[in-house]
């Protein structure tokens, strides 16, 4: 008999995931989390199993070794990087999802959370204070699986009541871990940059505004999605929610408040038709109204606190990391 709550993390080696972990151990009980994905860090602290989240068979083993009440699936390929290979995107980021799901309705599982994406939306969406019920005609397979998936879990509750609860996010900023190959990326990896006092290459035009938001939200607003009673999840798709809005030249404008001489180029490539079919802010009134979302850091906020984490990172001895300019 399950008496506690005990976590499952698929893809905790992500961006995402990096410091979910941290956060759910910090409620819930090293003891009481478990993290996988295909390799494991060398500096991931707590209990640990690899795992690839295609098989069945070896997350099924993982509930049962763990006596699992939750699973957080955060395994996919993104944006960017999905479009290199769109097949085995969309192969990869169902499969995971049916075994996921499949193996929480026969086991009973509690609580699953599946991550959404702005990526949802296409052209059809509005541009400015996108609502939750757009109409979803995504531009990429990421999205277009990310949409898939909005509507199985929604199946799944409806016909199995499986308490599956999803957010669309916007492009993530973190210091905690490098862009994980997402069409938002620039705004963590031109921090990186800066910091190191190189150029960086930005692959969007300079007045692309995407919504954006701080991984200290983002890690709430999961927290908080969660712990809300059952009775008042609405949306059983997915929940927008919304950050800060802003371009690539505004990131560069508050970065130079504190670097003047940080040299930027602005050299479009095929994200820049994804990033133009994405909205430019976010309604995110169903959460608020829902379960009380609201964000906190602004784009000043973000900027100080990255150059700060970044520059005791990289004064620690992590100079050697490789940014790509994605």
């Amino acid at each position: 008999m399950k008496s506690q709550t005990k976590i499952l993390v698929i893809g905790a080696n992500g961006q995402l995931g990096t410091v979910l972990i941290g956060a759910l151990q910090k409620k819930y009980g090293v003891e009481n989390v478990v993290g996988s994905d295909l390799t494991r860090k060398d500096n991931f602290y707590g209990i640990f199993e690899i795992a690839d989240a295609t098989h069945q068979d070896r997350i099924q083993e993982l509930v049962s070794k763990y006596q699992i009440t939750q699973i957080y699936h955060l395994a996919a390929i993104l944006s960017a990087r999905g479009e290199e290979n769109p097949l085995q995107t969309w192969e990869i980021n169902m499969k995971t999802l049916f075994v996921v799901l499949e193996v929480s309705r026969r086991n009973a599982i509690d609580k699953v959370f599946y991550p959404s994406s702005i990526a949802v939306f296409g052209n059809d969406a509005p541009l400015h204070q996108t609502p939750n019920n757009a109409y979803l005609n995504p531009a990429t397979v990421y999205g277009m699986s990310k949409a898939a998936g909005e509507n199985w879990a929604q199946y799944y509750f409806e016909r199995y009541g499986l308490d599956v609860r999803s957010i669309r996010y916007p492009g993530v900023i973190g210091y905690q871990s490098l862009p994980g190959g997402g069409t938002t990326d620039y705004a963590v990896a031109i921090y990186h940059k800066a910091v190191l006092h190189e150029e960086f290459t930005c692959f969007l035009e300079k007045d692309t505004t995407l919504p954006m938001i701080f991984m200290a939200d983002t890690i709430r607003a999961t927290l908080e999605l969660m712990d809300a009673p059952k009775e008042r999840i609405k949306t059983r798709t997915s929940y927008n929610i919304a950050g800060v809005s802003f371009s690539p030249i505004e990131v560069v404008q508050e970065i130079r408040k504190l670097y003047p001489e940080f040299k930027v180029n602005f050299i479009p490539d095929f994200r820049q038709d994804i990033a133009a079919s994405w909205p430019k802010s976010i309604d995110d009134s169903a959460a608020a109204r829902d379960w009380g979302w609201k964000p906190e850091y602004d784009l000043k906020m973000i900027t100080q606190t990255m150059i700060q984490k970044l520059k005791e990172k990289y004064k620690t001895g992590s100079r050697n990391l490789e940014i790509s300019p994605c």
